[in-house]
């Protein structure tokens, strides 16, 4: 059975005391997640240990880094390796976020080396891939989604395909109040395992979590859900609410 996911992003948000406050809160509910239900918090760089030791004793809790660098180390001021996340024991990364492609610039060739960086050391990337507005108007969104996938992940082997978390994120939709209705959320989720079927085979196809990123909230989460090639949800705003957030968690199938 697929992993059924919600995945907090902070992005740059919170001092460290409110960040503590609200994991404490998360996880003070007492949350029963099943053995497919996982929750993960991605949180800024300076609060990862902060949170990992918070949600250490918690199942199926977990936490991510928002990013990581495509170097293996050295004279890169402010980056931070794969290794220094694996060292830390950070499970996941974020990798591709919308908003490190539209703000900071970052190519398909770079986000498929920061891909192949997280995998060897043993990470597992959270890929982002969707399209913005204009894209979207001119329903050009297939084929935009799939030329992500194809230039940064299907170099992979079917074996480290497997090991990929994909969110996808139509960007007119983040921060903008806007929501994908929950069927555009399942034609193109179903349309992104397509590929991958095509590419390794519907067994690898079948195993790998679809997660939507577009102003999920508690109100619209069972919905979106529901869907049976959605896996959950890639959250933003919403998962700075404990109460939200807990209403996005107990929303998973």
């Amino acid at each position: 059975m697929r992993k059924k996911i919600a995945a907090a992003n902070w992005k740059m948000n919170l001092t460290i005391d409110q960040a503590s406050t609200l994991l404490e809160d998360i996880t003070s509910a007492q949350l029963a997640l099943a053995t497919h239900q996982l929750a993960i918090f991605a949180v800024p760089f300076p609060y990862l240990s902060l949170a990992n030791n918070l949600v250490a004793t918690q199942q199926n809790m977990f936490i991510a880094a928002q990013n990581c660098s495509d170097k293996a180390a050295g004279a890169y001021t402010g980056e931070v390796s794969a290794n220094m996340l694996q060292s830390m024991q950070i499970p996941f990364v974020v990798i591709g976020h919308s908003e490190r492609r539209e703000i900071f610039n970052e190519s398909n060739a770079q986000l498929a080396a920061k891909t192949d960086i997280a995998l060897a050391n043993g990470l597992t990337p959270i890929f982002c891939c969707g399209e913005p507005l204009a894209v979207r108007e001119e329903n050009n969104q297939n084929e935009y989604v799939a030329a992500q996938l194809q230039a940064s992940l299907f170099h992979l082997s079917a074996e480290q395909m497997s090991k990929v978390v994909i969110a996808y994120e139509p960007i007119w939709a983040i921060g903008t109040g806007k929501t994908a209705t929950s069927e555009q959320a399942q034609i193109i989720h179903a349309y992104i395992r397509s590929l991958i079927a095509t590419q390794y085979g519907e067994s690898i196809a079948d195993e790998i979590s679809i997660l939507y990123g577009g102003s999920v909230k508690a109100s619209n989460a069972v919905e979106i859900f529901s869907q049976p090639d959605v896996d959950g949800g890639l959250v933003g705003g919403a998962s700075l609410q404990a109460a939200e957030f807990i209403a996005i968690i107990n929303a998973l199938p």
